[in-house]
């Protein structure tokens, strides 16, 4: 059976939303953060040297990444779902979108949360973190006019991608200047299968 390795408040949610959307059965193995450093536990380096998570297991394999991960799931359960066809021009902004949101966008979130706890130290990196954010969010933002979607007309594995970078932003307060990415965001979180993965995976802080 899949085994998705789940720590708390992580990309590994995503990966809980996805398979519910594919209606995969799968068993997940759960992992809590330290409360002090708020790091993985050492356990999950018996899964993934990198000793981070999401990782999978399945049929003998072991699959790190979340772009990877969405890839493998979606070619090997999703029977056509979840992306456009190969060789479309769809699936060429497809393949743009699921790697932006860790190729692109989680970068500065990432640089902008551990720089500030450097208090006064990191003044004089933040404007150009603060830049290169809404130059991203700026830039999904529009794309997203008059789009229910970030490919095609129907939900994507680049939109469980990008939920989470969206989500990020979201909980330090950075999404009341884009309109388009708040609405959106509320109706990824309100599918049901996003809704069964809270109720699978427990508590998320980035969540609803």
């Amino acid at each position: 059976m899949l085994q998705l390795h789940h720590l708390n408040n992580s990309r590994s949610q995503r990966i809980i939303w996805l398979i519910e959307e594919l209606g995969i059965d799968y068993e997940i193995v759960f992992y809590q953060r330290d409360a002090v450093t708020r790091l993985a536990p050492d356990s999950l380096k018996a899964i993934h040297p990198l000793g981070k998570s999401p990782v999978i297991t399945d049929q003998g394999r072991t699959v790190a990444e979340s772009g990877a991960i969405i890839d493998y799931l979606i070619d090997t359960y999703g029977s056509g779902q979840l992306r456009p066809e190969p060789g479309s021009q769809d699936y060429i902004d497809y393949q743009h979108w699921l790697h932006f949101a860790e190729g692109s966008a989680m970068l500065p979130l990432m640089l902008a949360l551990y720089t500030s706890r450097l208090g006064e130290a990191a003044a004089p990196l933040a404007p150009r973190i603060q830049s290169e954010i809404a130059n991203h969010l700026g830039y999904m933002d529009q794309h997203l006019v008059g789009k229910s979607y970030f490919v095609g007309d129907a939900l994507t594995g680049a939109d469980i991608n990008n939920v989470f970078v969206l989500e990020a932003a979201a909980s330090a307060g950075r999404l009341e200047a884009y309109p388009n990415l708040s609405h959106y965001l509320a109706n990824m979180q309100a599918r049901p299968a996003y809704q069964r993965g809270l109720e699978r995976g427990g508590v998320y802080a980035l969540g609803t």
